[in-house]
């Protein structure tokens, strides 16, 4: 009817061909618009690739979790070196200046304690030897004059005074011959040695150097005929049924590790052999130069396999630190990614892109791409992995 009484109006006063034009336009719009409807609804509702519903034999394989915080220790991997025990080491030199005249072991030997390292021939000890002697010899003297004094002062032909004198005579030859003695024990003399001076009356020049503890020489800076002083060093001996294993932390991460934790400890030079302990030491200052602190584990050694300054990967596990963690089993690798189900609605889950921190038993920890209280597949995220895939594909 709109139509009809524009077409019965003045052609003058209307343009009929311009109406008809306006007309068909008006016409095709209007046959357009529910298609782009339609498309607009297509897109509010895609098919999300990532999205998987779960059948009912594929829900009796998975199990959920909920998303929350687990203490999480992060294994640091320092560098460091197999070091000889400080307090299983011996430094050995001479009691007293002289000459080496004999050498009785060699670089690399097992000894025990006592046993004779090296003997050398003083003028010292000799000089001493003798002072000891005569004041032996004095102390017989001095106690005769004092049994002859008494005789006398009985006998009412000396004086007391006298036999005081005598007496105090006696006793400062007692103080020489313990003076005598000592200086003899500082030079390396046992008291069996000295005794036999005593009662021979025989010096003996020759003063021998022993081994202070068991263990293996690990060092020898001595030779035939060398003159030598007591603060030389001549050997070390050690005892390396246990070692040291010695690394540098970090100081940012010092705060970190603490003494007792479980060490996993690395020797390159034994085929990444690992070997367990347990951290004894922590440092209590920081190295100035490298900005570090040291710490140190205890090994046994009973088969000596571990040599002093082989290199070392010290594995230590740091403080319990709470962070968002999920289960191993439930992160799936896509694309090089990491990705987790994580449930949209009853049954159905959404693959999601994660980022992964430190892993620790048989957990990991989440830096980002969960928030903590929503529920994942814990358990059989291979098979929700695949069941996507499955239907990717159809």
């Amino acid at each position: 009817m709109f139509l009809n009484s524009l077409i019965k109006q003045s052609p003058a006063t209307f343009p009929v061909k311009s109406v008809l034009s306006s007309l068909m336009l008006v016409l095709l719009l209007s046959a357009c618009k529910p298609a782009t409807e339609n498309t607009d609804e297509a897109e509010k509702q895609p098919n999300d690739p990532n999205v998987v519903e779960l059948s009912k034999l594929l829900q009796d394989q998975v199990k959920l979790a909920t998303v929350g915080k687990a203490d999480i220790r992060e294994i640091l991997r320092v560098p460091g070196s197999i070091q000889v025990d400080e307090q299983r080491v011996a430094r050995i030199g001479a009691s007293v200046t002289g000459r080496i005249t004999d050498i009785d072991v060699i670089l690399g030997q097992d000894v025990k304690q006592g046993q004779v390292l090296a003997t050398l021939n003083s003028t010292e000890l000799a000089q001493n030897q003798l002072l000891y002697i005569k004041a032996w010899q004095q102390i017989a003297l001095q106690t005769k004059a004092v049994e002859r004094a008494r005789q006398l002062l009985e006998a009412d032909v000396i004086g007391a005074a006298e036999l005081q004198r005598r007496e105090a005579e006696l006793s400062a030859a007692q103080a020489d011959l313990y003076t005598a003695k000592e200086q003899l024990h500082v030079l390396g003399m046992s008291d069996q040695a000295i005794a036999q001076i005593a009662h021979s009356g025989q010096m003996r020049s020759y003063s021998s150097v022993y081994a202070r503890l068991a263990g293996t020489i690990i060092s020898r800076k001595v030779n035939l005929g060398q003159v030598v002083q007591p603060a030389e060093e001549l050997f070390i001996v050690a005892d390396l049924s246990r070692v040291w294993a010695v690394a540098e932390v970090p100081e940012q991460q010092a705060e970190l590790v603490q003494e007792g934790e479980d060490v996993d400890i690395e020797i390159p030079a034994l085929s990444n052999r690992k070997f367990t302990g347990k951290l004894i030491f922590v440092g209590d200052v920081v190295n100035p130069l490298t900005r570090t602190v040291t710490v140190r584990t205890d090994m046994v050694n009973t088969d000596h396999t571990i040599k002093p300054d082989m290199l070392v990967s010290m594995l230590v596990q740091s403080k319990a630190i709470s962070q968002m963690a999920v289960p191993r089993r439930a992160v799936v690798r896509e694309n090089d990614k990491n990705h987790v189900f994580v449930e949209i609605a009853p049954n159905k889950f959404r693959m999601r892109e994660v980022e992964l921190g430190t892993e620790y038993q048989e957990l990991v920890a989440v830096t980002a791409g969960l928030d903590e209280g929503e529920k994942i597949v814990a358990e059989g995220a291979f098979h929700v992995n695949n069941e996507r895939k499955r239907k990717e594909l159809e």
